[in-house]
């Protein structure tokens, strides 16, 4: 276990200094994974295996999230299936009370891992398609045989009686294909699936051209989410977000900015959301040497957005500013260069042109595949993952 150094202050005289409570905990437990989608949303300098937190000091990221009052933890990556010491660390989230939610690409984890998985207190599982049909998805996914892994596991999640969300990940590509997806989503016995515009961080940023969907193609798939949701009322929940290059106004990201989540990468930082790292100039303290709580209370990453008081015009004083909180911050900095801007979806925005621009530039070019931090492709890496 790493060394840690421990503060006084309590969890309950934090309760009483910050009125934010964080609710969800994203536990990136590696970088490693299998696949190499072009709309990977980890940093394009991935952590390496040596630095990874081990399962010790997990589970005391675990406790200290639950006296925080986080309620669950998201047990993601990369591929969460690289860790060898998996079971372990979903053991001690459940130890620590909190609702176990593991995020996986379907790829590299067999059925006897998931049987010990059920039994270490697993609640739920979240599997990603890349598409309905298997050599789109499989070619999506930068790795042959993929499409037919994700069916087989999400088959044994539903036979071991696991609760199991379908994620589709939407763009260029395959938003023809929503409500076939749904079909499919159905058919595995899911109970929710979620339909998620590709967001432009990380390696989707590096393929925007070739993943921006045409504004018609949105308009129909925001209809057809419609006529499903009817359609399967009752069967199967359907969660959908649009794409922000194509909204009116922005999303609340992450619930605000260090306001109610907090993100753990491999090697122990904490951030206030997943893509922060962006952001030049912030400050990032690790579970290493600061307890969960003192991070969120006092690291200058968590403080450096949070509430009103960094909001310039039109945000501070526009009638939206408690319910969208400015937008967000690292796309706000992808775009213009200030972190601290309106985000440009926002039709407000000074900057909207920008997003105008960029959401008729969409192009048939070929992906740009994210790699390991090893520099090999990702698909070579499958034996580290299911032989052993």
């Amino acid at each position: 276990m790493q060394e840690f150094v421990g503060v006084a202050m309590s969890v309950e005289v934090r309760q009483h200094r910050n009125t934010y409570q964080p609710l969800g905990l994203l536990a990136e437990l590696t970088h490693r994974c299998p696949l190499g989608c072009p709309y990977c949303s980890n940093p394009l300098h991935l952590d390496q295996r040596a630095g990874e937190l081990d399962a010790a000091t997990w589970a005391r990221v675990f406790h200290e999230a639950a006296a925080l009052g986080v309620l669950q933890v998201h047990l993601s990556g990369g591929e969460p299936g690289a860790r060898r010491d998996l079971v372990e660390i979903t053991a001690a989230a459940h130890a620590a009370g909190l609702y176990g939610n593991l995020i996986t690409s379907g790829v590299g984890i067999s059925a006897s891992t998931l049987g010990k998985l059920v039994e270490a207190g697993l609640d739920h599982v979240q599997i990603s398609v890349q598409d309905s049909g298997a050599d789109s998805a499989d070619t999506i996914a930068g790795y042959k045989g993929a499409f037919a892994r994700k069916n087989t596991l999400a088959n044994e999640v539903v036979r071991l009686g696991l609760l199991l969300t379908i994620n589709v990940v939407v763009h260029r590509a395959n938003i023809e294909r929503i409500p076939a997806m749904v079909e499919l989503a159905l058919s595995l016995g899911a109970s929710r699936v979620e339909i998620a515009h590709v967001q432009y961080y990380g390696w989707a940023l590096e393929n925007r051209a070739a993943l921006m969907p045409e504004r018609e193609q949105v308009t129909r798939a925001a209809a057809q989410v419609e006529e499903l949701r009817r359609l399967h009322h009752g069967r199967i929940v359907i969660d959908a977000v649009v794409p922000d290059y194509y909204a009116r106004y922005p999303k609340p990201c992450v619930g605000g900015w260090g306001r109610r989540s907090l993100n753990v990468t491999p090697s122990g930082k904490v951030l206030p959301c997943h893509a922060a790292e962006i952001i030049p100039g912030l400050e990032f303290w690790n579970v290493k040497q600061h307890a969960l709580a003192d991070i969120w209370e006092n690291s200058p990453a968590f403080r450096a957005f949070r509430g009103v008081d960094w909001m310039g015009e039109p945000c501070a004083s526009c009638p939206r500013r408690d319910i969208d909180f400015g937008g967000c911050r690292c796309q706000a900095f992808a775009l213009t260069g200030d972190a601290t801007a309106t985000d440009p979806v926002c039709h407000l925005s000074p900057h909207h042109d920008v997003v105008a621009k960029l959401a008729i530039a969409g192009a048939d070019v070929p992906y740009v595949y994210r790699r390991l931090a090893s520099g090999r492709p990702s698909s070579t890496a499958i034996a580290e993952i299911t032989t052993r």
